[in-house]
């Protein structure tokens, strides 16, 4: 199959950037909109979510939804997911008209605790429903944090992307390879909320920004939507004159696409390519074409401007979108006394068994004793010789309502069990 590299221009035709609301759900959340809420978003409306009224008032966001009963009494949820869901759906409507007027809604969470794992997806749905194409960016803990987040924040990551048009995850343990022995925990987090926020800053540029080739947002919708993909991202720079051939291979080497892995997997691929005055198409061509041979199966959307603050850097911000698998119909189960054929393993139709049949009940080691024992006092009623005893090739089907029931005992002998094989009398 060969790439498919969707590209718009826009040289003259004037374009309506589409209405973003970027909203930071709990306290990892709202800390990482705080750090967007200081970058080049102009336009864009922020809104922080949370439970817990501390975090809230210490965010720069213009907008704060906190979400509050009297079962909580001000103490958020106290890392349950399932009380942050609650209220959530409690307050369903009051996140749907927050979504109110946006084309793109981003939700940026860290999952793992209560508020970002359980509030998630409610107000992803509830963006949905608003009309917004809804693009997630969540961090999932480190394996030092307890299996206990790690189990909650694989749980919430699962509604979200079971309702986002599409998922970006970062792994917190996937740090560990871009950090040395000295790093401290707070370099470490503070690493760990750029990356994403590169993600979500990539995701905007390719939604906004004038460039000479543009992604639509027609585009973008048409190829996230309803995906339920999970997507992975990578944003890398380059210098000199053999920059062209270095952010490709940093991007095969980058640990958050698995080393190449990841553009082999995915089923779409959007790229942005961002430059100063001297960006050559050469060098464009010579990226995309390099980025087209790693994910040969993917779809391509490609966009690429100028900015002169760059001056001789080349940037790349690729987002690999892995397609979700797709729920398989079970057939319907047949009503319970309907006869069901069943095929041998030649192909040859087996008959039904007859209703009025049995299935021989399995006997006990000490009923098998008794059998045994009177058979071998029986004597033969004539000479010549021995009858063997042949199996019938007899329907074995279910005893259906009685399947369960107790077999009838009396005198140490089962009554459910024939009387010529309970005597041990042959059939001639």
């Amino acid at each position: 199959m060969k790439t498919k590299v969707q590209a718009s221009a826009a040289f003259l035709e004037p374009a309506k950037a589409p209405a973003v609301k970027i909203f930071g759900v709990g306290s990892a959340g709202v800390a990482m909109l705080d750090t967007l809420n200081g970058g080049d978003f102009a336009g864009a409306g922020f809104v922080a979510i949370n439970t817990d009224a501390s975090s809230l008032a210490a965010s720069s966001a213009a907008i704060k939804i906190q979400l509050e009963t009297k079962l909580l009494r001000g103490l958020g949820t106290g890392g349950d997911p399932e009380r942050g869901r609650a209220i959530a759906e409690e307050q369903f409507a009051t996140l749907k008209t927050a979504c109110d007027g946006a084309d793109v809604v981003f939700v940026v969470a860290g999952l793992g605790g209560g508020a970002g794992s359980g509030i998630s997806s409610v107000l992803a749905r509830a963006a949905k429903e608003a009309g917004a194409l809804v693009l997630a960016f969540v961090t999932l803990p480190f394996a030092c944090e307890g299996n206990r987040r790690q189990q909650q924040a694989q749980q919430g990551l699962d509604q979200l992307k079971s309702v986002a048009d599409g998922v970006i995850c970062l792994p917190c343990q996937k740090t560990f390879k871009l950090i040395d022995e000295n790093t401290s925990v707070l370099d470490t987090f503070r690493i760990t909320d750029g990356l994403l926020v590169e993600s979500v800053c990539g995701i905007w540029r390719l939604l906004t920004r004038k460039g000479l080739i543009r992604i639509h947002f027609d585009d973008l919708c048409a190829l996230l939507r309803d995906r339920h993909s999970e997507s992975v991202f990578a944003c890398v720079e380059a210098t000199g004159p053999a920059r062209a051939r270095e952010v490709v291979e940093k991007l095969v080497a980058h640990p958050l696409l698995d080393e190449g892995r990841a553009l082999a997997e995915s089923s779409a691929v959007l790229v942005s390519l961002m430059g100063g005055k001297e960006l050559a198409m050469a060098e464009v061509n010579r990226v995309m074409e390099q980025i087209g041979r790693q994910c040969e199966h993917a779809q391509i959307i490609m966009g690429a401007a100028v900015d002169e603050t760059l001056k001789n850097r080349l940037s790349v911000t690729v987002i690999a979108a892995k397609q979700g698998p797709v729920p398989m119909e079970l057939p319907p189960l047949a009503a319970s006394g309907d006869s069901v054929e069943q095929v041998t393993p030649r192909g040859i139709m087996a008959r039904p068994g007859s209703r009025c049949g049995s299935s021989a009940p399995s006997l006990t080691s000490e009923q098998r004793e008794q059998i045994l024992a009177k058979n071998a006092g029986t004597r033969a009623r004539k000479t010549g010789p021995k009858m063997r005893q042949a199996q019938l090739p007899l329907a074995i089907i279910s005893k259906g309502r009685f399947d369960k029931s107790e077999p009838t005992i009396h005198k140490g002998e089962d009554l459910d069990i024939p009387t010529y094989v309970r005597r041990g009398v042959a059939l001639n």
